[in-house]
């Protein structure tokens, strides 16, 4: 085996396909069987459509929302519109995440699912990684690409320190029906401690998700409803969406311990990608390029190594130093812009300010997304 790649998301997706076109004998382990809801916003920067179709993987089929329009609400309902330079697509991960899976498995790609990754250890007198699967199977790959999200019990077992501390975010998601809402728009909508997204995906569907802190959740017993109806409410934006729309499943997908803390792009030779790698917060609605793109770069990496045109030790420098320079600063902007909402005076502070001054909008949009690739 060539590669194995933990994680099933865009980044390991994507990464799966592109090493398998390369010509590589590539395989994913996934702790889930294909489709499955993920907590995510399901907005897709623009930016990614060349490299999708390079990868026969074009999203056009699955009948996405084609977004051009940027709006941003205050906690007090306060409004400022903006057009998207680049635009963007809304697809659920249901669908492109089955769809990008089908297409790995036509290409070749070998999957272990359901399979959760017990541990990783590098053989450096094989050249190999050691990695024993929960199911008691082991496998010795070249190369290893972590791209199983945002927190999972292999960054304890690999020592990351971000795992150490406990974050105080957790995020939520509905899908669901809103007669009226444009298609070509993703709204942003402030409240205490947190914001929601709402964008349209397939199927005249709309996806619903906010970020918010477990203090908000705890002063409310605990109770996701609760919470919204004393909190999100507030924003008349958020009411009218919870009292108009038709919320397609009974229950809401929920993820804890959501942290944005700074991660490093390889950990004892695994390259990491996607939310392994590093979280953007939600705000910047960029999550879902980058874990393409993260994918993108890491295959660069682990190819040239495979037909051994660098060494390991070149392998992973070369892709922890593209990945530093394509993503660094837009993490950087992405966490000083994440602390300038949630408190209700300087969100409508600055949904005021901004509001005259469209540049400064733009400017960071670009500073938070990137060029097609």
């Amino acid at each position: 085996m060539d590669v194995l790649i933990i994680g099933g998301g865009l980044a390991g997706l994507a990464a799966a396909l592109d090493l398998a076109g390369r010509g590589h004998a590539v395989a994913l382990a996934e702790r889930r069987p294909y489709p499955f809801h993920r907590v995510c916003g399901e907005y897709v920067s623009n930016e990614v459509l060349p490299y999708l179709a390079r990868l026969g993987a074009d999203p056009a089929p699955l009948g996405v929302a084609d977004i051009r329009r940027f709006e941003l609400s205050s906690p007090a309902g306060r409004v400022l519109r903006s057009p998207l330079d680049l635009g963007g697509f809304g697809v659920s991960r249901y669908a492109l995440d089955e769809f990008l899976y089908r297409r790995a498995l036509a290409a070749g790609v070998q999957f272990y699912l359901p399979a959760t990754v017990a541990s990783v250890a590098f053989d450096a007198a094989a050249g190999r990684h050691a990695v024993a699967l929960a199911d008691g199977r082991t496998l010795a790959p070249r190369v290893v690409l972590g791209a199983y999200g945002k927190r999972a019990n292999l960054d304890r077992q690999l020592d990351r320190p971000f795992f150490r501390q406990r974050s105080p975010y957790l995020g939520v998601k509905y899908h669901l029906r809103l007669p009226g809402h444009a298609r070509d728009v993703i709204a942003l909508h402030n409240f205490r401690d947190g914001y929601a997204g709402i964008s349209a995906i397939e199927d005249g569907k709309l996806c619903f998700c906010y970020l918010t802190t477990r203090t908000n959740l705890k002063a409310h017993g605990g109770t996701i409803s609760a919470m919204e109806k004393a909190v999100l409410h507030r924003n008349p934006h958020l009411r009218a969406i919870f009292h108009e729309a038709e919320f397609l499943y009974p229950q809401p997908e929920v993820i804890n311990e959501i942290s944005f803390a700074p991660k490093q792009p390889v950990e004892q030779h695994v390259l990491m990608c996607g939310d392994a790698a590093g979280l953007i917060t939600p705000l910047c609605g960029n999550g879902m390029a980058m874990a393409l793109h993260g994918g993108a770069l890491a295959s660069a990496a682990a190819h040239d190594f495979l037909i051994e045109k660098t060494s390991r030790t070149q392998m992973e420098a070369a892709y922890a130093g593209a990945w530093r320079a394509q993503f660094g600063a837009r993490l950087r902007v992405g966490r000083a812009v994440q602390g300038l909402f949630g408190g209700p005076v300087l969100s409508e502070a600055v949904v005021g300010a901004l509001a005259h001054w469209p540049g400064a909008v733009q400017a960071l949009m670009r500073r938070t997304h990137g060029a097609p690739f």
